[in-house]
């Protein structure tokens, strides 16, 4: 499963799963949706594609694409490497119209986002070589910096980025 950032706005002005789902018959073929509100569909090449607006605003899709002998002799069919291109490239017009961004732009979007579970991993590690080293740390300050730490891991377990200012929170407290 990956998931995608969305531009600002834009789930809501296509209409949630619903207007997802509308988007997907425009791509693939096969579209059926579920009472969630997820889509499934398939085409050329993806074999199997799903996915929904999350509740944390983006685009989850899960993707399953030929493999091994049955793409070899997919691609060896009439027409089969055409229609291998012709996936990829709906696969990508796909993300775009859904996520409102590039390609560059939603690899820039994931590279910030790793960065921000790095910075949050670092400040935890730091955080708590700092209350195993300082002796003379308030207890306040260690109570403190816990809540901080049980916060950030929530974020960390539940797939979302922490915001700088609650990293700071953690790294101001030593």
């Amino acid at each position: 499963m990956e998931q995608f950032a969305v531009k600002r706005g834009l789930v809501k002005s296509m209409g949630g799963n619903a207007g997802l789902a509308v988007l997907a018959t425009r791509y693939f073929d096969d579209v059926n949706v579920d009472e969630e509100g997820r889509f499934t569909a398939t085409f050329g090449i993806l074999t199997s594609v799903s996915g929904s607006f999350n509740e944390q605003g983006k685009l989850a899709v899960d993707v399953e694409q030929m493999k091994g002998e049955a793409l070899g002799a997919f691609l060896d069919g009439k027409g089969g490497r055409e229609q291998a291109m012709e996936s990829r490239k709906r696969w990508s017009g796909f993300l775009d119209e859904a996520t409102g961004y590039s390609a560059k732009q939603r690899g820039d979007k994931a590279k910030e986002e790793a960065k921000k579970f790095a910075k949050a991993k670092s400040a935890i590690k730091m955080a708590h070589k700092s209350i195993e080293m300082m002796t003379e740390l308030p207890e306040a300050s260690i109570e403190k910096a816990h809540e901080l730490i049980a916060m950030l891991e929530a974020n960390i377990e539940e797939g979302v980025a922490p915001s700088e200012s609650q990293v700071k929170k953690l790294n101001d407290l030593f």
